[in-house]
């Protein structure tokens, strides 16, 4: 914090946040919704309590992540200790009402039950040069965020998504943002996120446009299966499904009991491979997300970008496996909503990014997550070497970057991306 430190009021109270050293401004940690602690730890998110003093805004708050998704991860994730872990980051050009930029809402990858807000690779500085405000969110995760619990709302991190979408519709004005021209983006389980978004009814008009990055929800996703899981979940830990038994749980003790639910075994090969996520629990998400996308019942007039990378997963099995789990759960799936989406004359723009990482770890490899530092232009962000390789190029960086950019301010990436037609079999290729 510096002598000039900007100060923001939002509808709750003031935000003291950082000068950055190239002119933009960085406000990391704002709560939008209370802790979810006692009896809010599996309810739906509580508007925050207002406040009068500047809050201080110069760290990142709190993750739902306690423990990484694994010993080691592609991305940088850290995981900050404390019970208000539905905060948000912004960074912006200038905190001007009058600037109205657009906005990108970026939404974290990892599983459903793993990631973080606070990684290095979500920085916003590229994206303020290029004058897009930038919203980085953090919501509950596994248990506390998608078992059903027979005493607790369904599709609580959904809740969450929808809650910081709320935020920045009546906040991101003062940060100079145009609460009219929001794109919601996400990798992996964020690019899950965004499709479960663009099925949800009561988020339409939180948004303009929608990015899906690798995009992954669960098949099949009807509540039958969420009553399985949460049946599986107390068979195999004893403890019933439901908020009063799990509310008082410390972090260890849940996530212990979010580890049994997913170990090997008949009953847990015969679901899918991720089972905590949003599911299609008939009243907030009406239907399965990707049989509303396909047949054009939601989101149809959202401009969407998605796509997956060439070897998603090849690097984490026997690569024939590999290439199989990049096909059903990325590859096909993008393929079958873009397709259908263009037949149905929706705006669509379809991807694989090739580029092949020379990292020792994924050499020859454009696996999950490599993408994502091209996106953000950050090729000199901490763990880039380790994940990508020495020097990757920045003509590419330049490229993608550009077509997020485009579509984020423009509603498209630009002539040298045309829109997915219905009788389009390929993608748009992103390769060195």
């Amino acid at each position: 914090m510096t002598a000039t430190a900007p100060v923001v009021r939002t509808a709750h109270g003031p935000v003291r946040g950082d000068l950055r050293i190239d002119g933009t401004l960085r406000f990391l940690g704002i709560p939008y919704a209370q802790p979810p602690v006692g009896a809010l730890r599996f309810a739906a998110p509580v508007p925050p309590e207002p406040w009068t003093e500047p809050l201080d805004a110069t760290a990142y708050g709190p993750t739902a992540q306690r423990r990484p998704f694994a010993e080691m991860t592609t991305i940088p994730e850290p995981s900050i200790p404390g019970d208000g872990v539905l905060n948000l980051n912004v960074f912006t050009p200038a905190a001007d009402p009058a600037a109205a930029l657009p906005v990108l809402v970026w939404i974290h990858g990892g599983g459903y039950v793993a990631g973080s807000a606070a990684s290095p690779w979500y920085d916003g500085a590229a994206f303020n040069r290029d004058g897009i405000v930038l919203v980085s969110i953090g919501y509950r995760l596994g248990v506390e965020g998608f078992l059903h619990l027979d005493d607790a709302p369904d599709n609580r991190g959904v809740r969450d998504w929808i809650a910081a979408l709320e935020w920045v519709r009546d906040n991101i004005a003062a940060f100079g943002g145009d609460p009219a021209k929001v794109t919601i983006a996400g990798q992996s389980a964020g690019g899950g996120a965004v499709q479960t978004l663009l099925a949800i009814p009561s988020a339409r008009g939180l948004f303009r446009a929608a990015i899906s990055v690798s995009g992954a929800v669960m098949r099949p996703q009807g509540r039958d299966l969420a009553e399985t899981v949460s049946a599986l979940f107390t068979a195999r830990t004893g403890v019933p499904a439901a908020a009063a038994a799990l509310r008082d749980l410390s972090d260890d003790e849940l996530i212990d009991l979010q580890d049994r639910l997913d170990e090997d075994g008949p009953e847990r090969e015969a679901l899918p491979m991720v089972v905590l996520a949003p599911f299609a629990d008939g009243e907030l998400v009406p239907a399965p997300v990707h049989e509303a996308l396909v047949a054009g019942t939601a989101g149809a007039d959202v401009p969407l970008m998605l796509g997956c990378t060439a070897h998603e997963f090849d690097s984490m099995e026997p690569r024939e496996l590999g290439a199989a789990v990049t096909d059903a759960m990325f590859r096909v799936p993008a393929t079958e909503i873009a397709t259908a989406r263009a037949r149905a004359g929706s705006p669509t723009w379809l991807y694989e990014f090739a580029w092949e990482a020379t990292a020792p770890a994924f050499e020859g490899l454009a696996h999950h997550c490599v993408d994502l530092p091209f996106a953000f232009d950050l090729l000199d962000a901490p763990g880039v070497p380790e994940a990508l390789g020495e020097a990757p190029p920045q003509a590419l960086a330049d490229a993608v970057h550009g077509a997020w950019v485009r579509f984020v301010r423009d509603l498209d990436p630009g002539p040298e991306w045309p829109r997915h037609t219905g009788d389009s079999t390929g993608a748009h290729l992103w390769s060195a």
